[in-house]
């Protein structure tokens, strides 16, 4: 089983370490053989009158027209409800650990009472909680000032590829619920994993960006500056604050995503809804809550999608939100980076299973016409020495065991690969009916998260180095797209790619705005992306740039991955350069 599993991957892997990863020894200086060959003359200098002749041009940014008609993705909610068990719909208000009045309808086991239980029972984890921001209602949006939309100063070293996207290349940014939206205990929402992971740092995502008051406002500055796909997560908890089927649905909820969808699309763009990104309900860690804390055998944290009632809980939510929204939304997507947030094999398949059922729920009973995928994390690994038979399968077992334990079933219908087997004692086998019933979703294609980061050689860094662990690392990503392209056989939307500059929340606001290498980051991906599609026939569908907003990044603020800045005090957005720079450069390309 190992050598079947594991073959097929050696193999793509030898293909491109031997032309592209091969080691070979070349002297003098760069070659410059975009320059025609020319006789070796000495210059003539001379004297003229000198004058201030330069002159500069600008350019505003192009908006994102508004539409002329609207695409339905599947029918309404008024077609659809009868898919899913009736339940009732009700509202809740905001906890405040400091309020005095507390509510008494505790023979109510859904009611304000137990409702404001949810967060008492999680105060021991919360760190200096408050909820308080500037706003508490909806902002009307306002237009941007031309002033803002004039373009940036170019790099004087950018793109020269000839090169265009295909038609329909989706692109766009994102963000996600626990990260931009604050208003955490407001309007029914209830605790979840995000709202402690980060008990001990000194940020938490209580307040953030205030996008849940300030949607309207961040899309109309997206919209203006030209992105056409709006990424964003919904939070389990704001939907059922009791997470369990049966429990009532909150009704706030369903009426504040169908207005910041309608927006999205009023302004010309498109959505894509995340249903879990890192926000699992603390119900599933049942009395055990500091278990979130405890060191996982497979991910990197305690997701509790091992709970025995996750994945029917999980169905259950899902359901209900593809029901109210599937008309309008053409990419969903059910788990954001599985792999990290899974503790064990149990957390794996329940994983697979929820993702299946619902992939088959959007398709077969909502007859939706949309994308459903997940995102995948790997940080890619390449051997060391690509002629070093033992560095080729360690770069392949730490692939397989990140990507292929998905990627597996869900695109090939196959096995879990064999290093996850054997490392994982308490994992599921996937029986023949199991692999039949996953493997129909590869045919649409599936978003796939890339993250890139190794260590270098010759005593360099692999590529330019950001505050965390991203580098710039372009030809590396083309490497990635190959190897996932060449394996799994799907589309690949390319999504959650970003860049924290080093130190930049230290820089005054003017340098960070001009910020020079993440417009880099980007120009350089996206042009090997280009080159994945145009030379090496890979299918990418799109990209999904992280984040559209400097954002809380799970216990800091410190790194910004933003393409706009926030200020702290205020909420105030500023574009920055790369987020012109993004837009522009696949606009030209369009």
């Amino acid at each position: 089983m190992r050598g079947k599993i594991l073959l097929p991957v050696f193999a793509v892997l030898n293909s491109f370490v031997n032309a592209q990863e091969k080691y070979v020894l070349t002297t003098g200086p760069t070659a410059r053989s975009q320059c025609a060959a020319t006789t070796a003359v000495s210059p003539t200098f001379s004297f003229s009158t000198f004058a201030f002749t330069q002159s500069e041009t600008y350019r505003y940014a192009i908006s994102v027209p508004s539409p002329t008609s609207t695409e339905t993705f599947a029918a309404p909610f008024s077609a659809l409800g009868s898919l899913i068990p009736s339940v009732a719909t009700t509202t809740w208000g905001s906890w405040d650990p400091n309020a005095t009045a507390t509510a008494t309808d505790f023979h109510d086991k859904y009611g304000s009472a137990s409702w404001s239980a949810l967060w008492e029972n999680a105060r021991p984890f919360l760190n200096n909680f408050t909820s308080t921001g500037i706003y508490s209602t909806t902002v009307s949006p306002t237009p941007v000032p031309s002033a803002e939309l004039i373009l940036p100063p170019r790099d004087y070293f950018g793109p020269t590829d000839c090169y265009n996207f295909p038609d329909g290349f989706i692109y766009g940014v994102a963000g996600s619920a626990a990260q931009i939206e604050g208003a955490t205990s407001h309007e029914g929402k209830a605790p979840s994993a995000a709202d402690i992971i980060a008990k001990d740092q000194p940020s938490q995502d209580y307040v953030t960006d205030e996008n849940y008051y300030l949607y309207k406002q961040d899309i109309e500055r997206l919209a203006a500056i030209g992105v056409k796909y709006y990424s964003f997560s919904i939070p389990w908890t704001r939907i059922l604050p009791f997470a369990v089927p049966g429990s009532p649905v909150n009704q706030q909820a369903i009426d504040h995503y169908n207005d910041l969808i309608d927006f999205v699309i009023a302004k010309g763009m498109l959505p894509v809804v995340t249903l879990i990104h890192f926000d699992t309900p603390l119900q599933f860690y049942a009395a055990n809550v500091s278990s979130l804390y405890d060191k996982p055998s497979v991910g990197y944290n305690n997701g509790a999608y091992q709970n025995e009632t996750f994945v029917d809980a999980f169905v259950h939510y899902g359901k209900i939100v593809m029901t109210h929204f599937a008309d309008r939304v053409p990419i969903w997507v059910t788990f954001n980076e599985a792999f990290t947030y899974c503790q064990n094999g149990h957390a794996v398949d329940s994983v697979i299973k929820a993702h299946a059922q619902l992939y088959h729920f959007y398709h077969e009973q909502i007859n939706g016409t949309g994308k459903v995928g997940m995102k995948y994390s790997n940080l890619f690994g390449v051997p060391l020495d690509p002629l070093n038979t033992s560095h080729v399968e360690a770069a392949n077992d730490y692939n397989n065991f990140q990507v292929a334990i998905f990627g597996n079933p869900i695109h090939l219908g196959t096995d879990y690969p064999a290093v996850y087997k054997e490392r994982v004692p308490d994992y599921v086998p996937l029986t023949k009916e199991d692999l039949d019933y996953i493997k129909g979703q590869r045919i649409f294609g599936e978003p796939m998260r890339i993250l890139l980061s190794w260590g270098g050689k010759f005593g360099w860094n692999v590529g330019y180095a950001s505050q965390t662990y991203v580098y710039i690392t372009p030809t590396y990503l083309r490497h990635y797209l190959s190897y996932l392209w060449n394996t799994y056989r799907s589309p690949i939307i390319v999504t959650e790619f970003g860049f924290p500059v080093v130190n930049e929340a230290a820089l005054p606001l003017a340098q960070q705005l001009f910020d020079s290498p993440r417009s880099q980051y980007y120009l350089s991906f996206m042009s090997e992306i280009l080159k994945s599609i145009w030379e090496d026939g890979v299918q990418v569908l799109g990209v999904i740039a992280w984040s559209f907003v400097d954002n809380w990044e799970f216990g800091d603020f410190t790194p910004h991955y933003g393409m706009q800045t926030v200020d702290r005090t205020t909420q105030e957005r500023h574009y920055k350069k790369s987020l012109f720079d993004f837009v522009d450069f696949i606009q030209a390309r369009t």
